[in-house]
């Protein structure tokens, strides 16, 4: 169950509200985050088979994941120096790469979705970011969390999570550092289209 809850909390960031432009370049980085979570939720209430998410439920979430995860940032931000050295066809191919393994990888996980409830407190503000944390709470448990954003040219975006302390981010950098130290970013690449590939035939 706690797996679980962590997946529901990290694609419920990765999703986006369906909310016109103009409240997105409005809406703070708190109404962001509660919005998205509420569009996730109201997605997975919607679905007739409560036991799985399917194809059209994952269209619904990539509907609404638009322009509230910076998947951009976040791929810069898990790379590392090697970024800098990546042309920005690779840049766009590798950042590509990485929303569809997070969208594979965390939206399988969301059939276990049974009414957990998110809890959130006020921004928090330092040099030009946010961060809002909160808890997923359910009959048993608090699990806590934290989410970091950045004001993009249309609003504030989500850059990173961190759940019970944990950085998504870090967590990714660690890993693709060994990677890359083996096989060069081109090596890493290769090793998320075969995850991707791989998830995708898992349905």
């Amino acid at each position: 169950m706690k797996t679980i809850l962590k997946h529901i909390l990290t694609l419920a960031l990765l999703s986006g509200l369906w909310h016109t432009q103009a409240f997105a370049n409005e809406a703070t980085p708190k109404q962001v985050v509660a919005s998205t979570i509420e569009a996730i939720i109201a997605v997975l209430e919607a679905r007739e088979d409560k036991t799985t998410v399917n194809d059209v439920d994952r269209e619904n979430i990539r509907k609404v994941v638009q322009g509230k995860f910076d998947y951009r940032e976040m791929s810069r931000r898990s790379v590392g120096k090697p970024w800098k050295t990546m042309t920005e066809e690779k840049r766009q191919v590798f950042t590509e790469l990485f929303r569809q393994m997070l969208e594979y990888s965390y939206g399988n996980q969301l059939a276990g979705y049974k009414g957990q409830k998110v809890v959130l407190g006020d921004a928090e503000f330092k040099k030009g970011k946010a961060r809002v944390k909160g808890a997923v709470v359910d009959s048993s448990k608090s699990i806590p969390m934290e989410y970091r954003l950045h004001q993009t040219d249309t609003g504030w975006q989500v850059y990173d999570i961190k759940i019970e302390g944990v950085s998504l981010v870090t967590t990714f950098r660690k890993d693709f550092k060994s990677i890359v130290k083996k096989q060069g970013v081109d090596g890493l690449m290769a090793v998320l289209q075969r995850k991707v590939e791989k998830l995708k035939a898992k349905g």
